[in-house]
């Protein structure tokens, strides 16, 4: 087979939230498994390689490396890397479709993808919770996945998300952070409740938050966070009978002693406490903080800021431990409530 012929079954895609490195590893067993590529098939240079693919001789030396590692590839110094077993079967191959990358997304990935091991093919993609983005990605994906493992959050409201999601077979597919209703047959899940679970945070957190008089819930108007966080916001303070209001941009928010704020995004947070540090209002005295969503940074912020967060690390594991065993458990990850000196 000519070097030139590789290039039609090996591809880089830039769009792609997977590594490129992993993106030729996946692509050669791709290639191995449709028989295009044979036992002692000599492969390309790295220098070649990198050439053709317009990307960087690390990334093409990984790449295949990473292979070699797997009992897929040999090397022969001065002549470089071929194939060395045409028989190898990657018994997974996971299309992992993200709704972005941020912190508490990352410890899921990672998670993931070291619960699951190195025999694994992952296909990784972001859609920046953009429905149309997303359903792009379902619609033109590859049948030769082994599953679909998917989080579904959108900036848009009343979207069909169903349709797109129900075309997957069911024995593939695994919603991740976020279940919905009206997918049929059998699948797997972990997610949030997210109703059910910031409830019983706040419930936790009732002991510090009876020294405030009002809670205000910073919910942007364009927000992927789904409503039931605000349902479960609003049963919990009247339950308890505490004052409470929707804000939905805590820039213009008049800040008073005696508030407690549970914020949301990250974005929002960092306004708050630099409105808070130029108000000259002690955090956990004047105002109480409470960030939605654990990350170690908030450990050391103004000496600590209260969380109410989700285990992200366990959501991953649970989801690759579904995966191995082929199971359509759906499994409900708690919500922890994390006191600090901000509350």
């Amino acid at each position: 087979m000519e070097n030139v012929n590789f290039f039609e079954h090996v591809i880089v895609d830039d769009y792609s939230a997977t590594p490129k490195y992993l993106q030729l590893s996946n692509a050669i067993i791709s290639a191995i498994k449709a028989k295009k590529f044979h036992k002692n098939y000599l492969l390309p240079s790295i220098n070649d390689l990198s050439k053709e693919l317009e990307i960087s001789r690390d990334t093409a030396e990984k790449g295949y490396k990473n292979l070699k590692k797997l009992g897929v590839l040999g090397s022969i110094p001065g002549k470089g890397y071929y194939i060395l077993d045409d028989n190898f079967s990657q018994k997974l191959k996971i299309f992992l479709l993200f709704n972005k990358l941020s912190v508490h997304k990352k410890i899921i990935y990672d998670s993931f993808v070291n619960s699951l091991g190195d025999d694994v093919g992952i296909d990784f993609f972001i859609y920046n919770n953009d429905f149309l983005i997303f359903k792009k990605f379902l619609e033109r994906r590859s049948d030769d996945y082994s599953h679909f493992v998917i989080i579904p959050h959108f900036f848009e409201e009343d979207v069909n998300v169903q349709a797109i999601i129900n075309a997957i077979p069911k024995h593939k597919l695994l919603l991740l952070d976020k279940n919905i209703t009206g997918i049929d047959g059998e699948y797997a899940a972990v997610y949030e409740n997210f109703k059910k679970d910031i409830y019983g945070a706040l419930e936790d957190a009732l002991p510090e938050l009876s020294k405030y008089q009002t809670i205000k819930l910073i919910f942007p108007e364009k927000s992927y966070y789904p409503e039931e966080i605000i349902k479960g916001f609003q049963l919990f303070c009247q339950q308890y009978a505490f004052a409470h209001f929707i804000i939905h941009d805590v820039a213009k928010e008049i800040i008073q002693i005696g508030e407690v704020y549970l914020v949301l995004m990250e974005e929002d947070l960092l306004t708050l406490i630099e409105r808070l540090i130029g108000e000259k209002l002690e955090v956990g005295k004047d105002v109480g903080v409470i960030s939605y969503n654990e990350t170690p940074i908030k450990k050391i912020i103004l000496n600590g800021i209260t969380t109410i967060s989700t285990n992200f690390k366990f959501m991953g594991e649970m989801a690759a431990k579904l995966i191995m065993q082929n199971s359509k458990e759906h499994i409900s990850v708690p919500f922890t409530f994390i006191k600090r000196a901000s509350l």
